[in-house]
């Protein structure tokens, strides 16, 4: 698939690289976090938005190479309080993330238990980067060319941080573009006291003393493993080394004089390498938190909790459908069924089953939804490739699973679905069931009574008399109702006859049949249940 005219941002974002860039035999596409904790969904929204101009490029027949680097040589500043043994990680404050021990004990360290975390969740939702692991980087001295660059132009770096600052936040004293994590001690509470870069014939040393253990050495910057390049120098220097094209940031990184601009320059005048092509992503908003995670993760939302509610295809779908740039809300509360909706409306365009208002928005909506559709090599699925799936609605689907006792194969055993429908069928009524256990508002979840169970409150006979005529005149023939308008028809001819107002009757009808005063919309509702099963409830009336 190679498009020709750019409908999505993803491509125009692929056109501007193109452009910028030249041709190439290959462009580099790159993403990357610091393990310092749990990787949230904010930190999703800059793996996925390189993923689908990584996408994008492919599609117009580049070849791309997808590099997401793990920061897990960064310090380990803080402990998160979400995380277990708290005092034991306070001990290890200022060693490098890769030497924190996992305190959950399931990996070779902290940062290494983060991630895993992400590695296994990612393939989920069809996104396969190449990982780079920048402790193994520093501490196999790949980088010392770049640290020995940095140090040799110290006095370039320092006039370029300080181009952005103002006067009472520029570089105070001596300074130096690298820290070293102490060879004794594995802290970073180190003091530098000098290097010897003046020429190519140097020793390329640096002498440094740790003011935590006092151990005292001059390292030999070609096969030092505690030598880091400070965080602006760093980010550029590897630019530079892996010949990255493109990578996106944060709207905190895209500030005027922040660390992309200084970034720009640093790449330029001290490597010799353009900056990337990028854009500014904006920070993303939940609502409507799952009860559990407030107790459990201190309101970190991961990718792993958004898939507990959200399809891979509709978690794609929430960022393909808006750009980059624009702040949105991920929710958990009764927004789940608009978001559900939004996406199968996306995809009956995308399918012309329904109408889209002209050409230009049927390609945009199209585009969305193939980019919203999980791929295993990497390139977008085309609709005429796959077959067209059995719609649910989310909440007729929260139904279904609600009638049958939260047992998903007897929900969807009513549904006309056939076998290859019953996979997609199946990991939505997943979503549906946890969220109605997890997050659902409690006037959305419901249970059949059993015959003869006491409803929530006592009805009068008024109202016992109408429900006794909505089951002898409606539910005792309920399969002559071909859809739901005839039924409610019927409905509210059993209020009528009853002498009662149609709310009246769906209030003791609610009552009667789920011990609540609301509920499902009735007619839909009662033709969803086995017409045994409801007269066995209603039996005694």
């Amino acid at each position: 698939m190679k498009p020709t005219t750019t409908y999505h941002w993803a491509d125009e974002a692929a056109a501007k690289i193109i452009f910028e860039k030249g041709a190439k035999e290959q462009y580099t596409c790159a993403s990357g976090i610091t393990p310092s904790g749990s990787v949230h969904i904010g930190n999703f929204r800059e793996i996925i938005s390189v993923e689908l101009v990584v996408r994008a490029l492919r599609d117009m027949g580049k070849n791309v190479r997808f590099i997401y680097s793990w920061d897990d040589y960064d310090v380990f500043r803080k402990v998160p309080a979400n995380m277990p043994k708290q005092a034991e990680l306070e001990d290890c404050l200022r060693l490098p993330i890769t030497m924190v021990p996992d305190p959950w004990e399931r990996d070779s360290s902290y940062a290494r238990h983060h991630e895993v975390d992400v590695e296994n969740t990612l393939p989920k939702v069809g996104i396969f980067p190449e990982f780079i692991y920048q402790a193994e980087k520093y501490r196999s001295s790949v980088y010392a060319d770049g640290i020995r660059k940095a140090l040799e132009k110290r006095d370039v770096l320092k006039n370029i941080l300080d181009k952005f600052r103002d006067e009472d936040h520029k570089i105070q004293g001596e300074w130096w573009p690298v820290s070293v994590f102490c060879e004794k001690c594995n802290k970073d509470e180190t003091e530098i006291e000098g290097a010897d870069v003046s020429s190519e014939d140097g020793d390329w040393g640096l002498s440094y003393k740790c003011k935590k253990c006092g151990c005292a050495e001059k390292l030999d910057i070609k096969t030092a493993k505690g030598i880091k390049l400070s965080w602006r120098i760093d980010w550029p220097m590897r630019w530079e080394y892996e010949k990255v094209d493109f990578e996106p940031a944060g709207k905190d990184h895209h500030s005027q004089g922040g660390s992309f601009d200084t970034a720009k320059h640093v790449c330029k005048d001290v490597y010799g390498w353009n900056a990337p092509v990028t854009f500014r992503y904006d920070f993303i908003g939940t609502k409507g938190l799952p009860g559990k995670m407030s107790s459990s993760s201190g309101n970190v939302i991961t990718l792993d909790d958004v898939l507990n509610v959200y399809t891979p295809e509709v978690t794609r779908f929430l960022f393909a459908g808006t750009r980059p740039n624009t702040e949105f809300t991920i929710s958990f509360d009764l927004d789940v069924i608009k978001i559900y909706e939004d996406y199968d409306k996306n995809e009956r365009i995308a399918r012309k089953i329904e109408a889209a208002k002209d050409e230009a928005a049927y390609q945009k909506e199209r585009r969305i939804y193939e980019l919203s559709q999980v791929s295993e090599d990497g390139k977008t699925p085309r609709i005429e490739d796959k077959p067209a799936p059995y719609q649910v609605p989310f909440r007729h689907l929260c139904n279904l699973i609600q009638i049958a006792d939260g047992d998903i194969e007897k929900a969807l055993l009513d549904l006309d679905a056939q076998p290859h429908h019953l996979p997609a069928l199946r990991a939505r009524s997943e979503c549906a069931k946890y969220w109605i256990e997890n997050c659902a508002p409690e006037d959305f979840r419901f249970r059949l009574l059993a015959a003869g169970e006491t409803p929530g409150r006592q009805l009068s006979d008024t109202e016992k008399n109408a429900v006794r005529i909505m089951r002898d005149d409606v539910i005792s023939k309920i399969e002559e109702f071909t859809d739901d308008k005839t039924c409610a028809t019927a409905i509210y001819a059993a209020a009528e006859k009853a002498g009662i107002d149609g709310k009246a009757l769906f209030g003791a009808a609610y009552q009667a049949l789920i011990g609540k005063e609301q509920g499902p919309r009735l007619a839909s509702f009662l033709r969803s249940i086995n017409k045994e099963r409801l007269l066995e409830i209603l039996k005694n009336f």
